[in-house]
């Protein structure tokens, strides 16, 4: 057989991301607090780039810089599906310098976006994909599925899945549950410990026992009665220790590891405030310092001038130029996404979380024109300044839950919970509420809940069961 060499013509598209762009993408997604460590950064090697002290006054280089900035468009598109952003960057066997650059990229990431880029690189059709989303938005930053398969059922008909089931969402829950971080998307303690310990290596010692310890005896466990553990499960002293020891390296919080921010200080980049005309919804003047272009440094520049001096300015200034014009599209970005979160949520703001109407990522990004990947890192560890408290934009979405298709019918699942605190602290400490009369209860307002339901809310609440409430009483 005789291998003959071809030509062959095929036609493609690829989106090319330029490092500016890169750049736009990764301000939108840090927080204040790294932001302004990148700002503070570029002050210390952008000669250009000085603190603006006094508000509103204008550089006197801003007609010499703009002399410059031709290939600069006046607004950056920040909106793009996520793995965008790692289209141009260099691969681990980089060079030290580019290292650090993928470094900076991955640290800023929430859970919500660390799932959404393995999905991106999973073989899902639109559909699964759609519904994988849906179950995103509905893990906890502890890494907990923060919803029924019902609630994301209900949720996902509204969308124009008419047909789905629940054993089509458990399916995708199934894949979401193969991601790293192992153990995220478990509906319970007891799951997401048997996830990490399925993905143990098979030659593990005694790896069967603490499986069957995890399934059937965890309560035991949390009781310390290893008279039991031992019995049931044929162990002696020193396997028991073992089997505990193996469970004890298991992490019960998978998602921790990006919750970066939880010790930090929170400086809120949005402001409600009530006036006259309703509520107002602001950027904190006070969250980030304003920056603007040397004028001496910038006067420097000669645009005819190619030596290797006047090349070196004319760099630095168009650097310094792109950090601001990102800068500001970041600031447009969350003020638009931020005004349409709390148009929705403006009876949260006058009568608590027992308002809070369901919301999820798809309502804003088809308000704002934008990707859902987008609002998602938009709303990711940027707070707003209430008078009911400091939020994460994030903390306003939720599924919908009960009730018709009306919005007056509809409920979050945050503003059920709020309901089932406020009857379990005002009922009676001698005849405390069934999880079935919670039930009965909410029915009566409107709100169709199931009994499994209830109980899950009420646990995930710290709230003991009914009979258990009666004896601490």
């Amino acid at each position: 057989m005789v291998m003959k060499p071809t030509l062959q013509l095929r036609v493609g598209t690829q989106l090319t991301m330029t490092p500016q762009l890169q750049q736009a993408i990764q301000l939108l997604q840090l927080s204040t607090l790294d932001l302004r460590q990148e700002i503070q950064q570029a002050l210390e090697s952008n000669p250009m780039l000085e603190l603006d002290d006094a508000y509103g006054e204008q550089a006197v280089a801003e007609s010499i810089e703009e002399q410059w900035s031709d290939d600069i468009p006046t607004e950056l598109v920040t909106d793009s599906e996520w793995s965008d952003t790692y289209q141009d960057v260099p691969s681990s066997k980089a060079s030290s310098t580019d290292g650090s650059d993928i470094e900076r990229n991955v640290v800023g990431l929430s859970l919500q976006d660390h799932l959404r880029w393995q999905v991106t690189m999973d073989d899902m059709s639109p559909r699964s994909r759609q519904i994988a989303d849906s179950l995103i938005d509905s893990i906890t930053p502890a890494g907990y599925l923060d919803a029924s398969l019902d609630e994301l059922v209900d949720g996902l008909r509204g969308q124009g899945l008419d047909d789905l089931k629940s054993n089509e969402v458990e399916q995708v829950l199934l894949r979401i549950q193969q991601y790293e971080p192992t153990g995220v998307g478990a509906r319970n303690l007891r799951e997401c410990l048997l996830l990490q310990l399925a993905a143990c290596d098979e030659a593990t010692s005694l790896l069967p026992q603490a499986k069957r310890l995890v399934r059937q005896f965890l309560e035991a466990l949390a009781g310390n009665d290893r008279k039991m553990l031992k019995r049931r499960l044929g162990l002696d002293d020193a396997q028991l220790d073992s089997v505990i020891a193996l469970i004890r390296t298991l992490d019960p919080r998978p998602g921790q590891a990006f919750d970066h921010h939880s010790d930090s200080y929170v400086t809120p980049d949005l402001i409600a405030r009530h006036s006259p005309q309703g509520w107002r919804i602001e950027l904190n003047p006070e969250a980030l310092p304003r920056l603007r272009i040397q004028p001496d440094y910038a006067a420097l520049v000669r645009r005819a001038d190619k030596s290797d001096d006047n090349a070196f300015m004319k760099q630095h200034l168009q650097e310094a130029r792109w950090l601001m014009k990102s800068l500001s599209s970041r600031n447009d970005t969350l003020l638009k996404v931020g005004r349409e979160i709390m148009s929705h949520q403006f009876d949260f703001l006058e009568r608590g979380e027992e308002a809070m109407k369901p919301l999820i990522l798809a309502n804003i990004a088809q308000l704002v024109e934008m990707h859902e990947s987008t609002i998602s890192r938009v709303t990711t560890q940027k707070f707003i300044h209430t008078p009911r408290g400091v939020f994460e934009l994030k903390y306003f979405f939720s599924s919908h839950v009960g009730g018709g298709e009306s919005d007056g019918d509809a409920y979050s699942s945050t503003a059920i919970r709020a309901r089932l605190k406020k009857m379990v602290s005002e009922e009676s400490p001698r005849k405390p509420l069934s999880d079935s009369k919670l039930v009965d209860l909410l029915a009566e307002d409107g709100i169709k809940v199931a009994r499994r339901t209830i109980a899950k809310y009420r646990e995930a609440l710290g709230i003991p069961s009914s009979s258990d409430r009666k004896r601490l009483a």
